[in-house]
């Protein structure tokens, strides 16, 4: 399965026509959060695939359409966060948001939350495991884990808790944003164990076998 992964930058080349030839082929849509939903609903329009997403730190609650209604997140998509779905045989969940660095934000969590957020995912995770043979092939998140790709500051700090479910259920891959990238040399691949985690910053193709 071919994916096309967005994150945090609305990205000029996929915004227009030539997206259908950039990303031919995909197969499906996934965001990692802080993304205007217009754009999501446009990369799903154009390619004709599947849509899911996570919500990142700079998310709004609320994006207002013209003639004035209002919609939670991009229209057609399903949030990923705290769900874990089957598409065309890949189990893939999500977990949203960044680490908390302010007392406002919908989309932030103590590294604590985050916690509870994996736990609550487990169970469903633990059954995968006997059903199928495997518990969880990719993990949508916004954040990186901790101490991979992060940045030097508290907001870009990552998640203790998605070390951990890599250790236990082992997913193929971990894809996130929140770490801009600015250096052409940067590390945006580092495995971990037997996942590959990967920064999509601004945008990647990724064969998911």
């Amino acid at each position: 399965m071919r994916a096309l992964c967005v994150s945090d930058k609305v990205v000029d080349r996929l915004y227009s026509s030539m997206v259908t030839s950039i990303a031919k082929d995909v197969d499906i849509v996934l965001g990692s959060g802080d993304l205007p939903y217009y754009y999501l609903e446009y990369l799903q329009s154009m390619l004709n695939v599947p849509l899911y997403y996570v919500h990142g730190n700079h998310d709004s609650e609320e994006e207002y359409l013209p003639l004035g209604d209002s919609i939670g997140g991009p229209r057609g998509g399903c949030n990923l966060d705290g769900r874990i779905v089957e598409v065309n045989g890949l189990l893939i969940a999500g977990l949203q948001g960044s680490i908390r660095y302010k007392k406002e934000g919908s989309y932030q969590h103590t590294d604590f939350e985050m916690w509870l957020k994996v736990f609550q995912l487990a169970p469903r995770l633990f059954y995968n495991l006997r059903a199928k043979g495997r518990a969880l092939d990719v993990l949508v998140a916004h954040s990186p884990p901790l101490n991979i790709h992060n940045g030097s500051d508290h907001v870009h700090t990552g998640f203790a808790a998605f070390l951990w479910l890599m250790r236990v259920f082992k997913p193929k891959l971990l894809v996130h944003g929140h770490k801009h990238v600015y250096r052409p040399h940067e590390r945006t691949e580092t495995w971990y164990r037997r996942t590959l985690v990967n920064n999509i910053y601004p945008y990647k193709i990724i064969e998911i076998g």
